[in-house]
């Protein structure tokens, strides 16, 4: 399905004059998915990514043939639970959250952790 897509900037400060005509149109699928066989879709849950962004309820797109590089924000499976967070590899392995609050997840060489994707994009809910 192809949507609508105004190529004129849109003010978050003063309003300014909208233009009446539409550009292009705009296929979230072609937007959002680069890789059908390797996107899927998770829904965030929790606080512990909220200073990047990333809150309750948010739909997350995520892409499991990339290789996670340090400091992206991955989604892992650890000790038999997914987890949203970023990823620390050096000076030491880690999963980081986005929150001062919690803790960081330390990866040893024995921490149950797998890797299975890095988030391209997360959907916000406005209302």
């Amino acid at each position: 399905m192809q949507i609508p897509l105004f190529e004129s900037q849109i003010a978050c400060g003063f309003p300014s004059p909208a233009q009446d005509h539409i550009e292009r149109r705009l296929s979230l699928d072609a937007e959002l998915i680069r890789y059908p066989e390797s996107t899927y879709f998770l829904r965030a849950s929790g606080n512990s990514m909220k200073d990047a962004g990333i809150f309750d309820g948010d739909l997350l797109v995520v892409e499991s043939h990339l290789t996670a590089r340090h400091g992206e924000i991955v989604v892992a499976e650890y000790n038999g639970e997914f987890t949203c967070k970023y990823l620390q590899i050096t000076p030491t392995k880690a999963l980081i959250p986005a929150n001062s609050q919690l803790p960081a997840i330390l990866i040893h060489d024995d921490t149950d952790v797998q890797i299975f994707g890095v988030v391209r994009y997360a959907v916000h809910t406005c209302r």
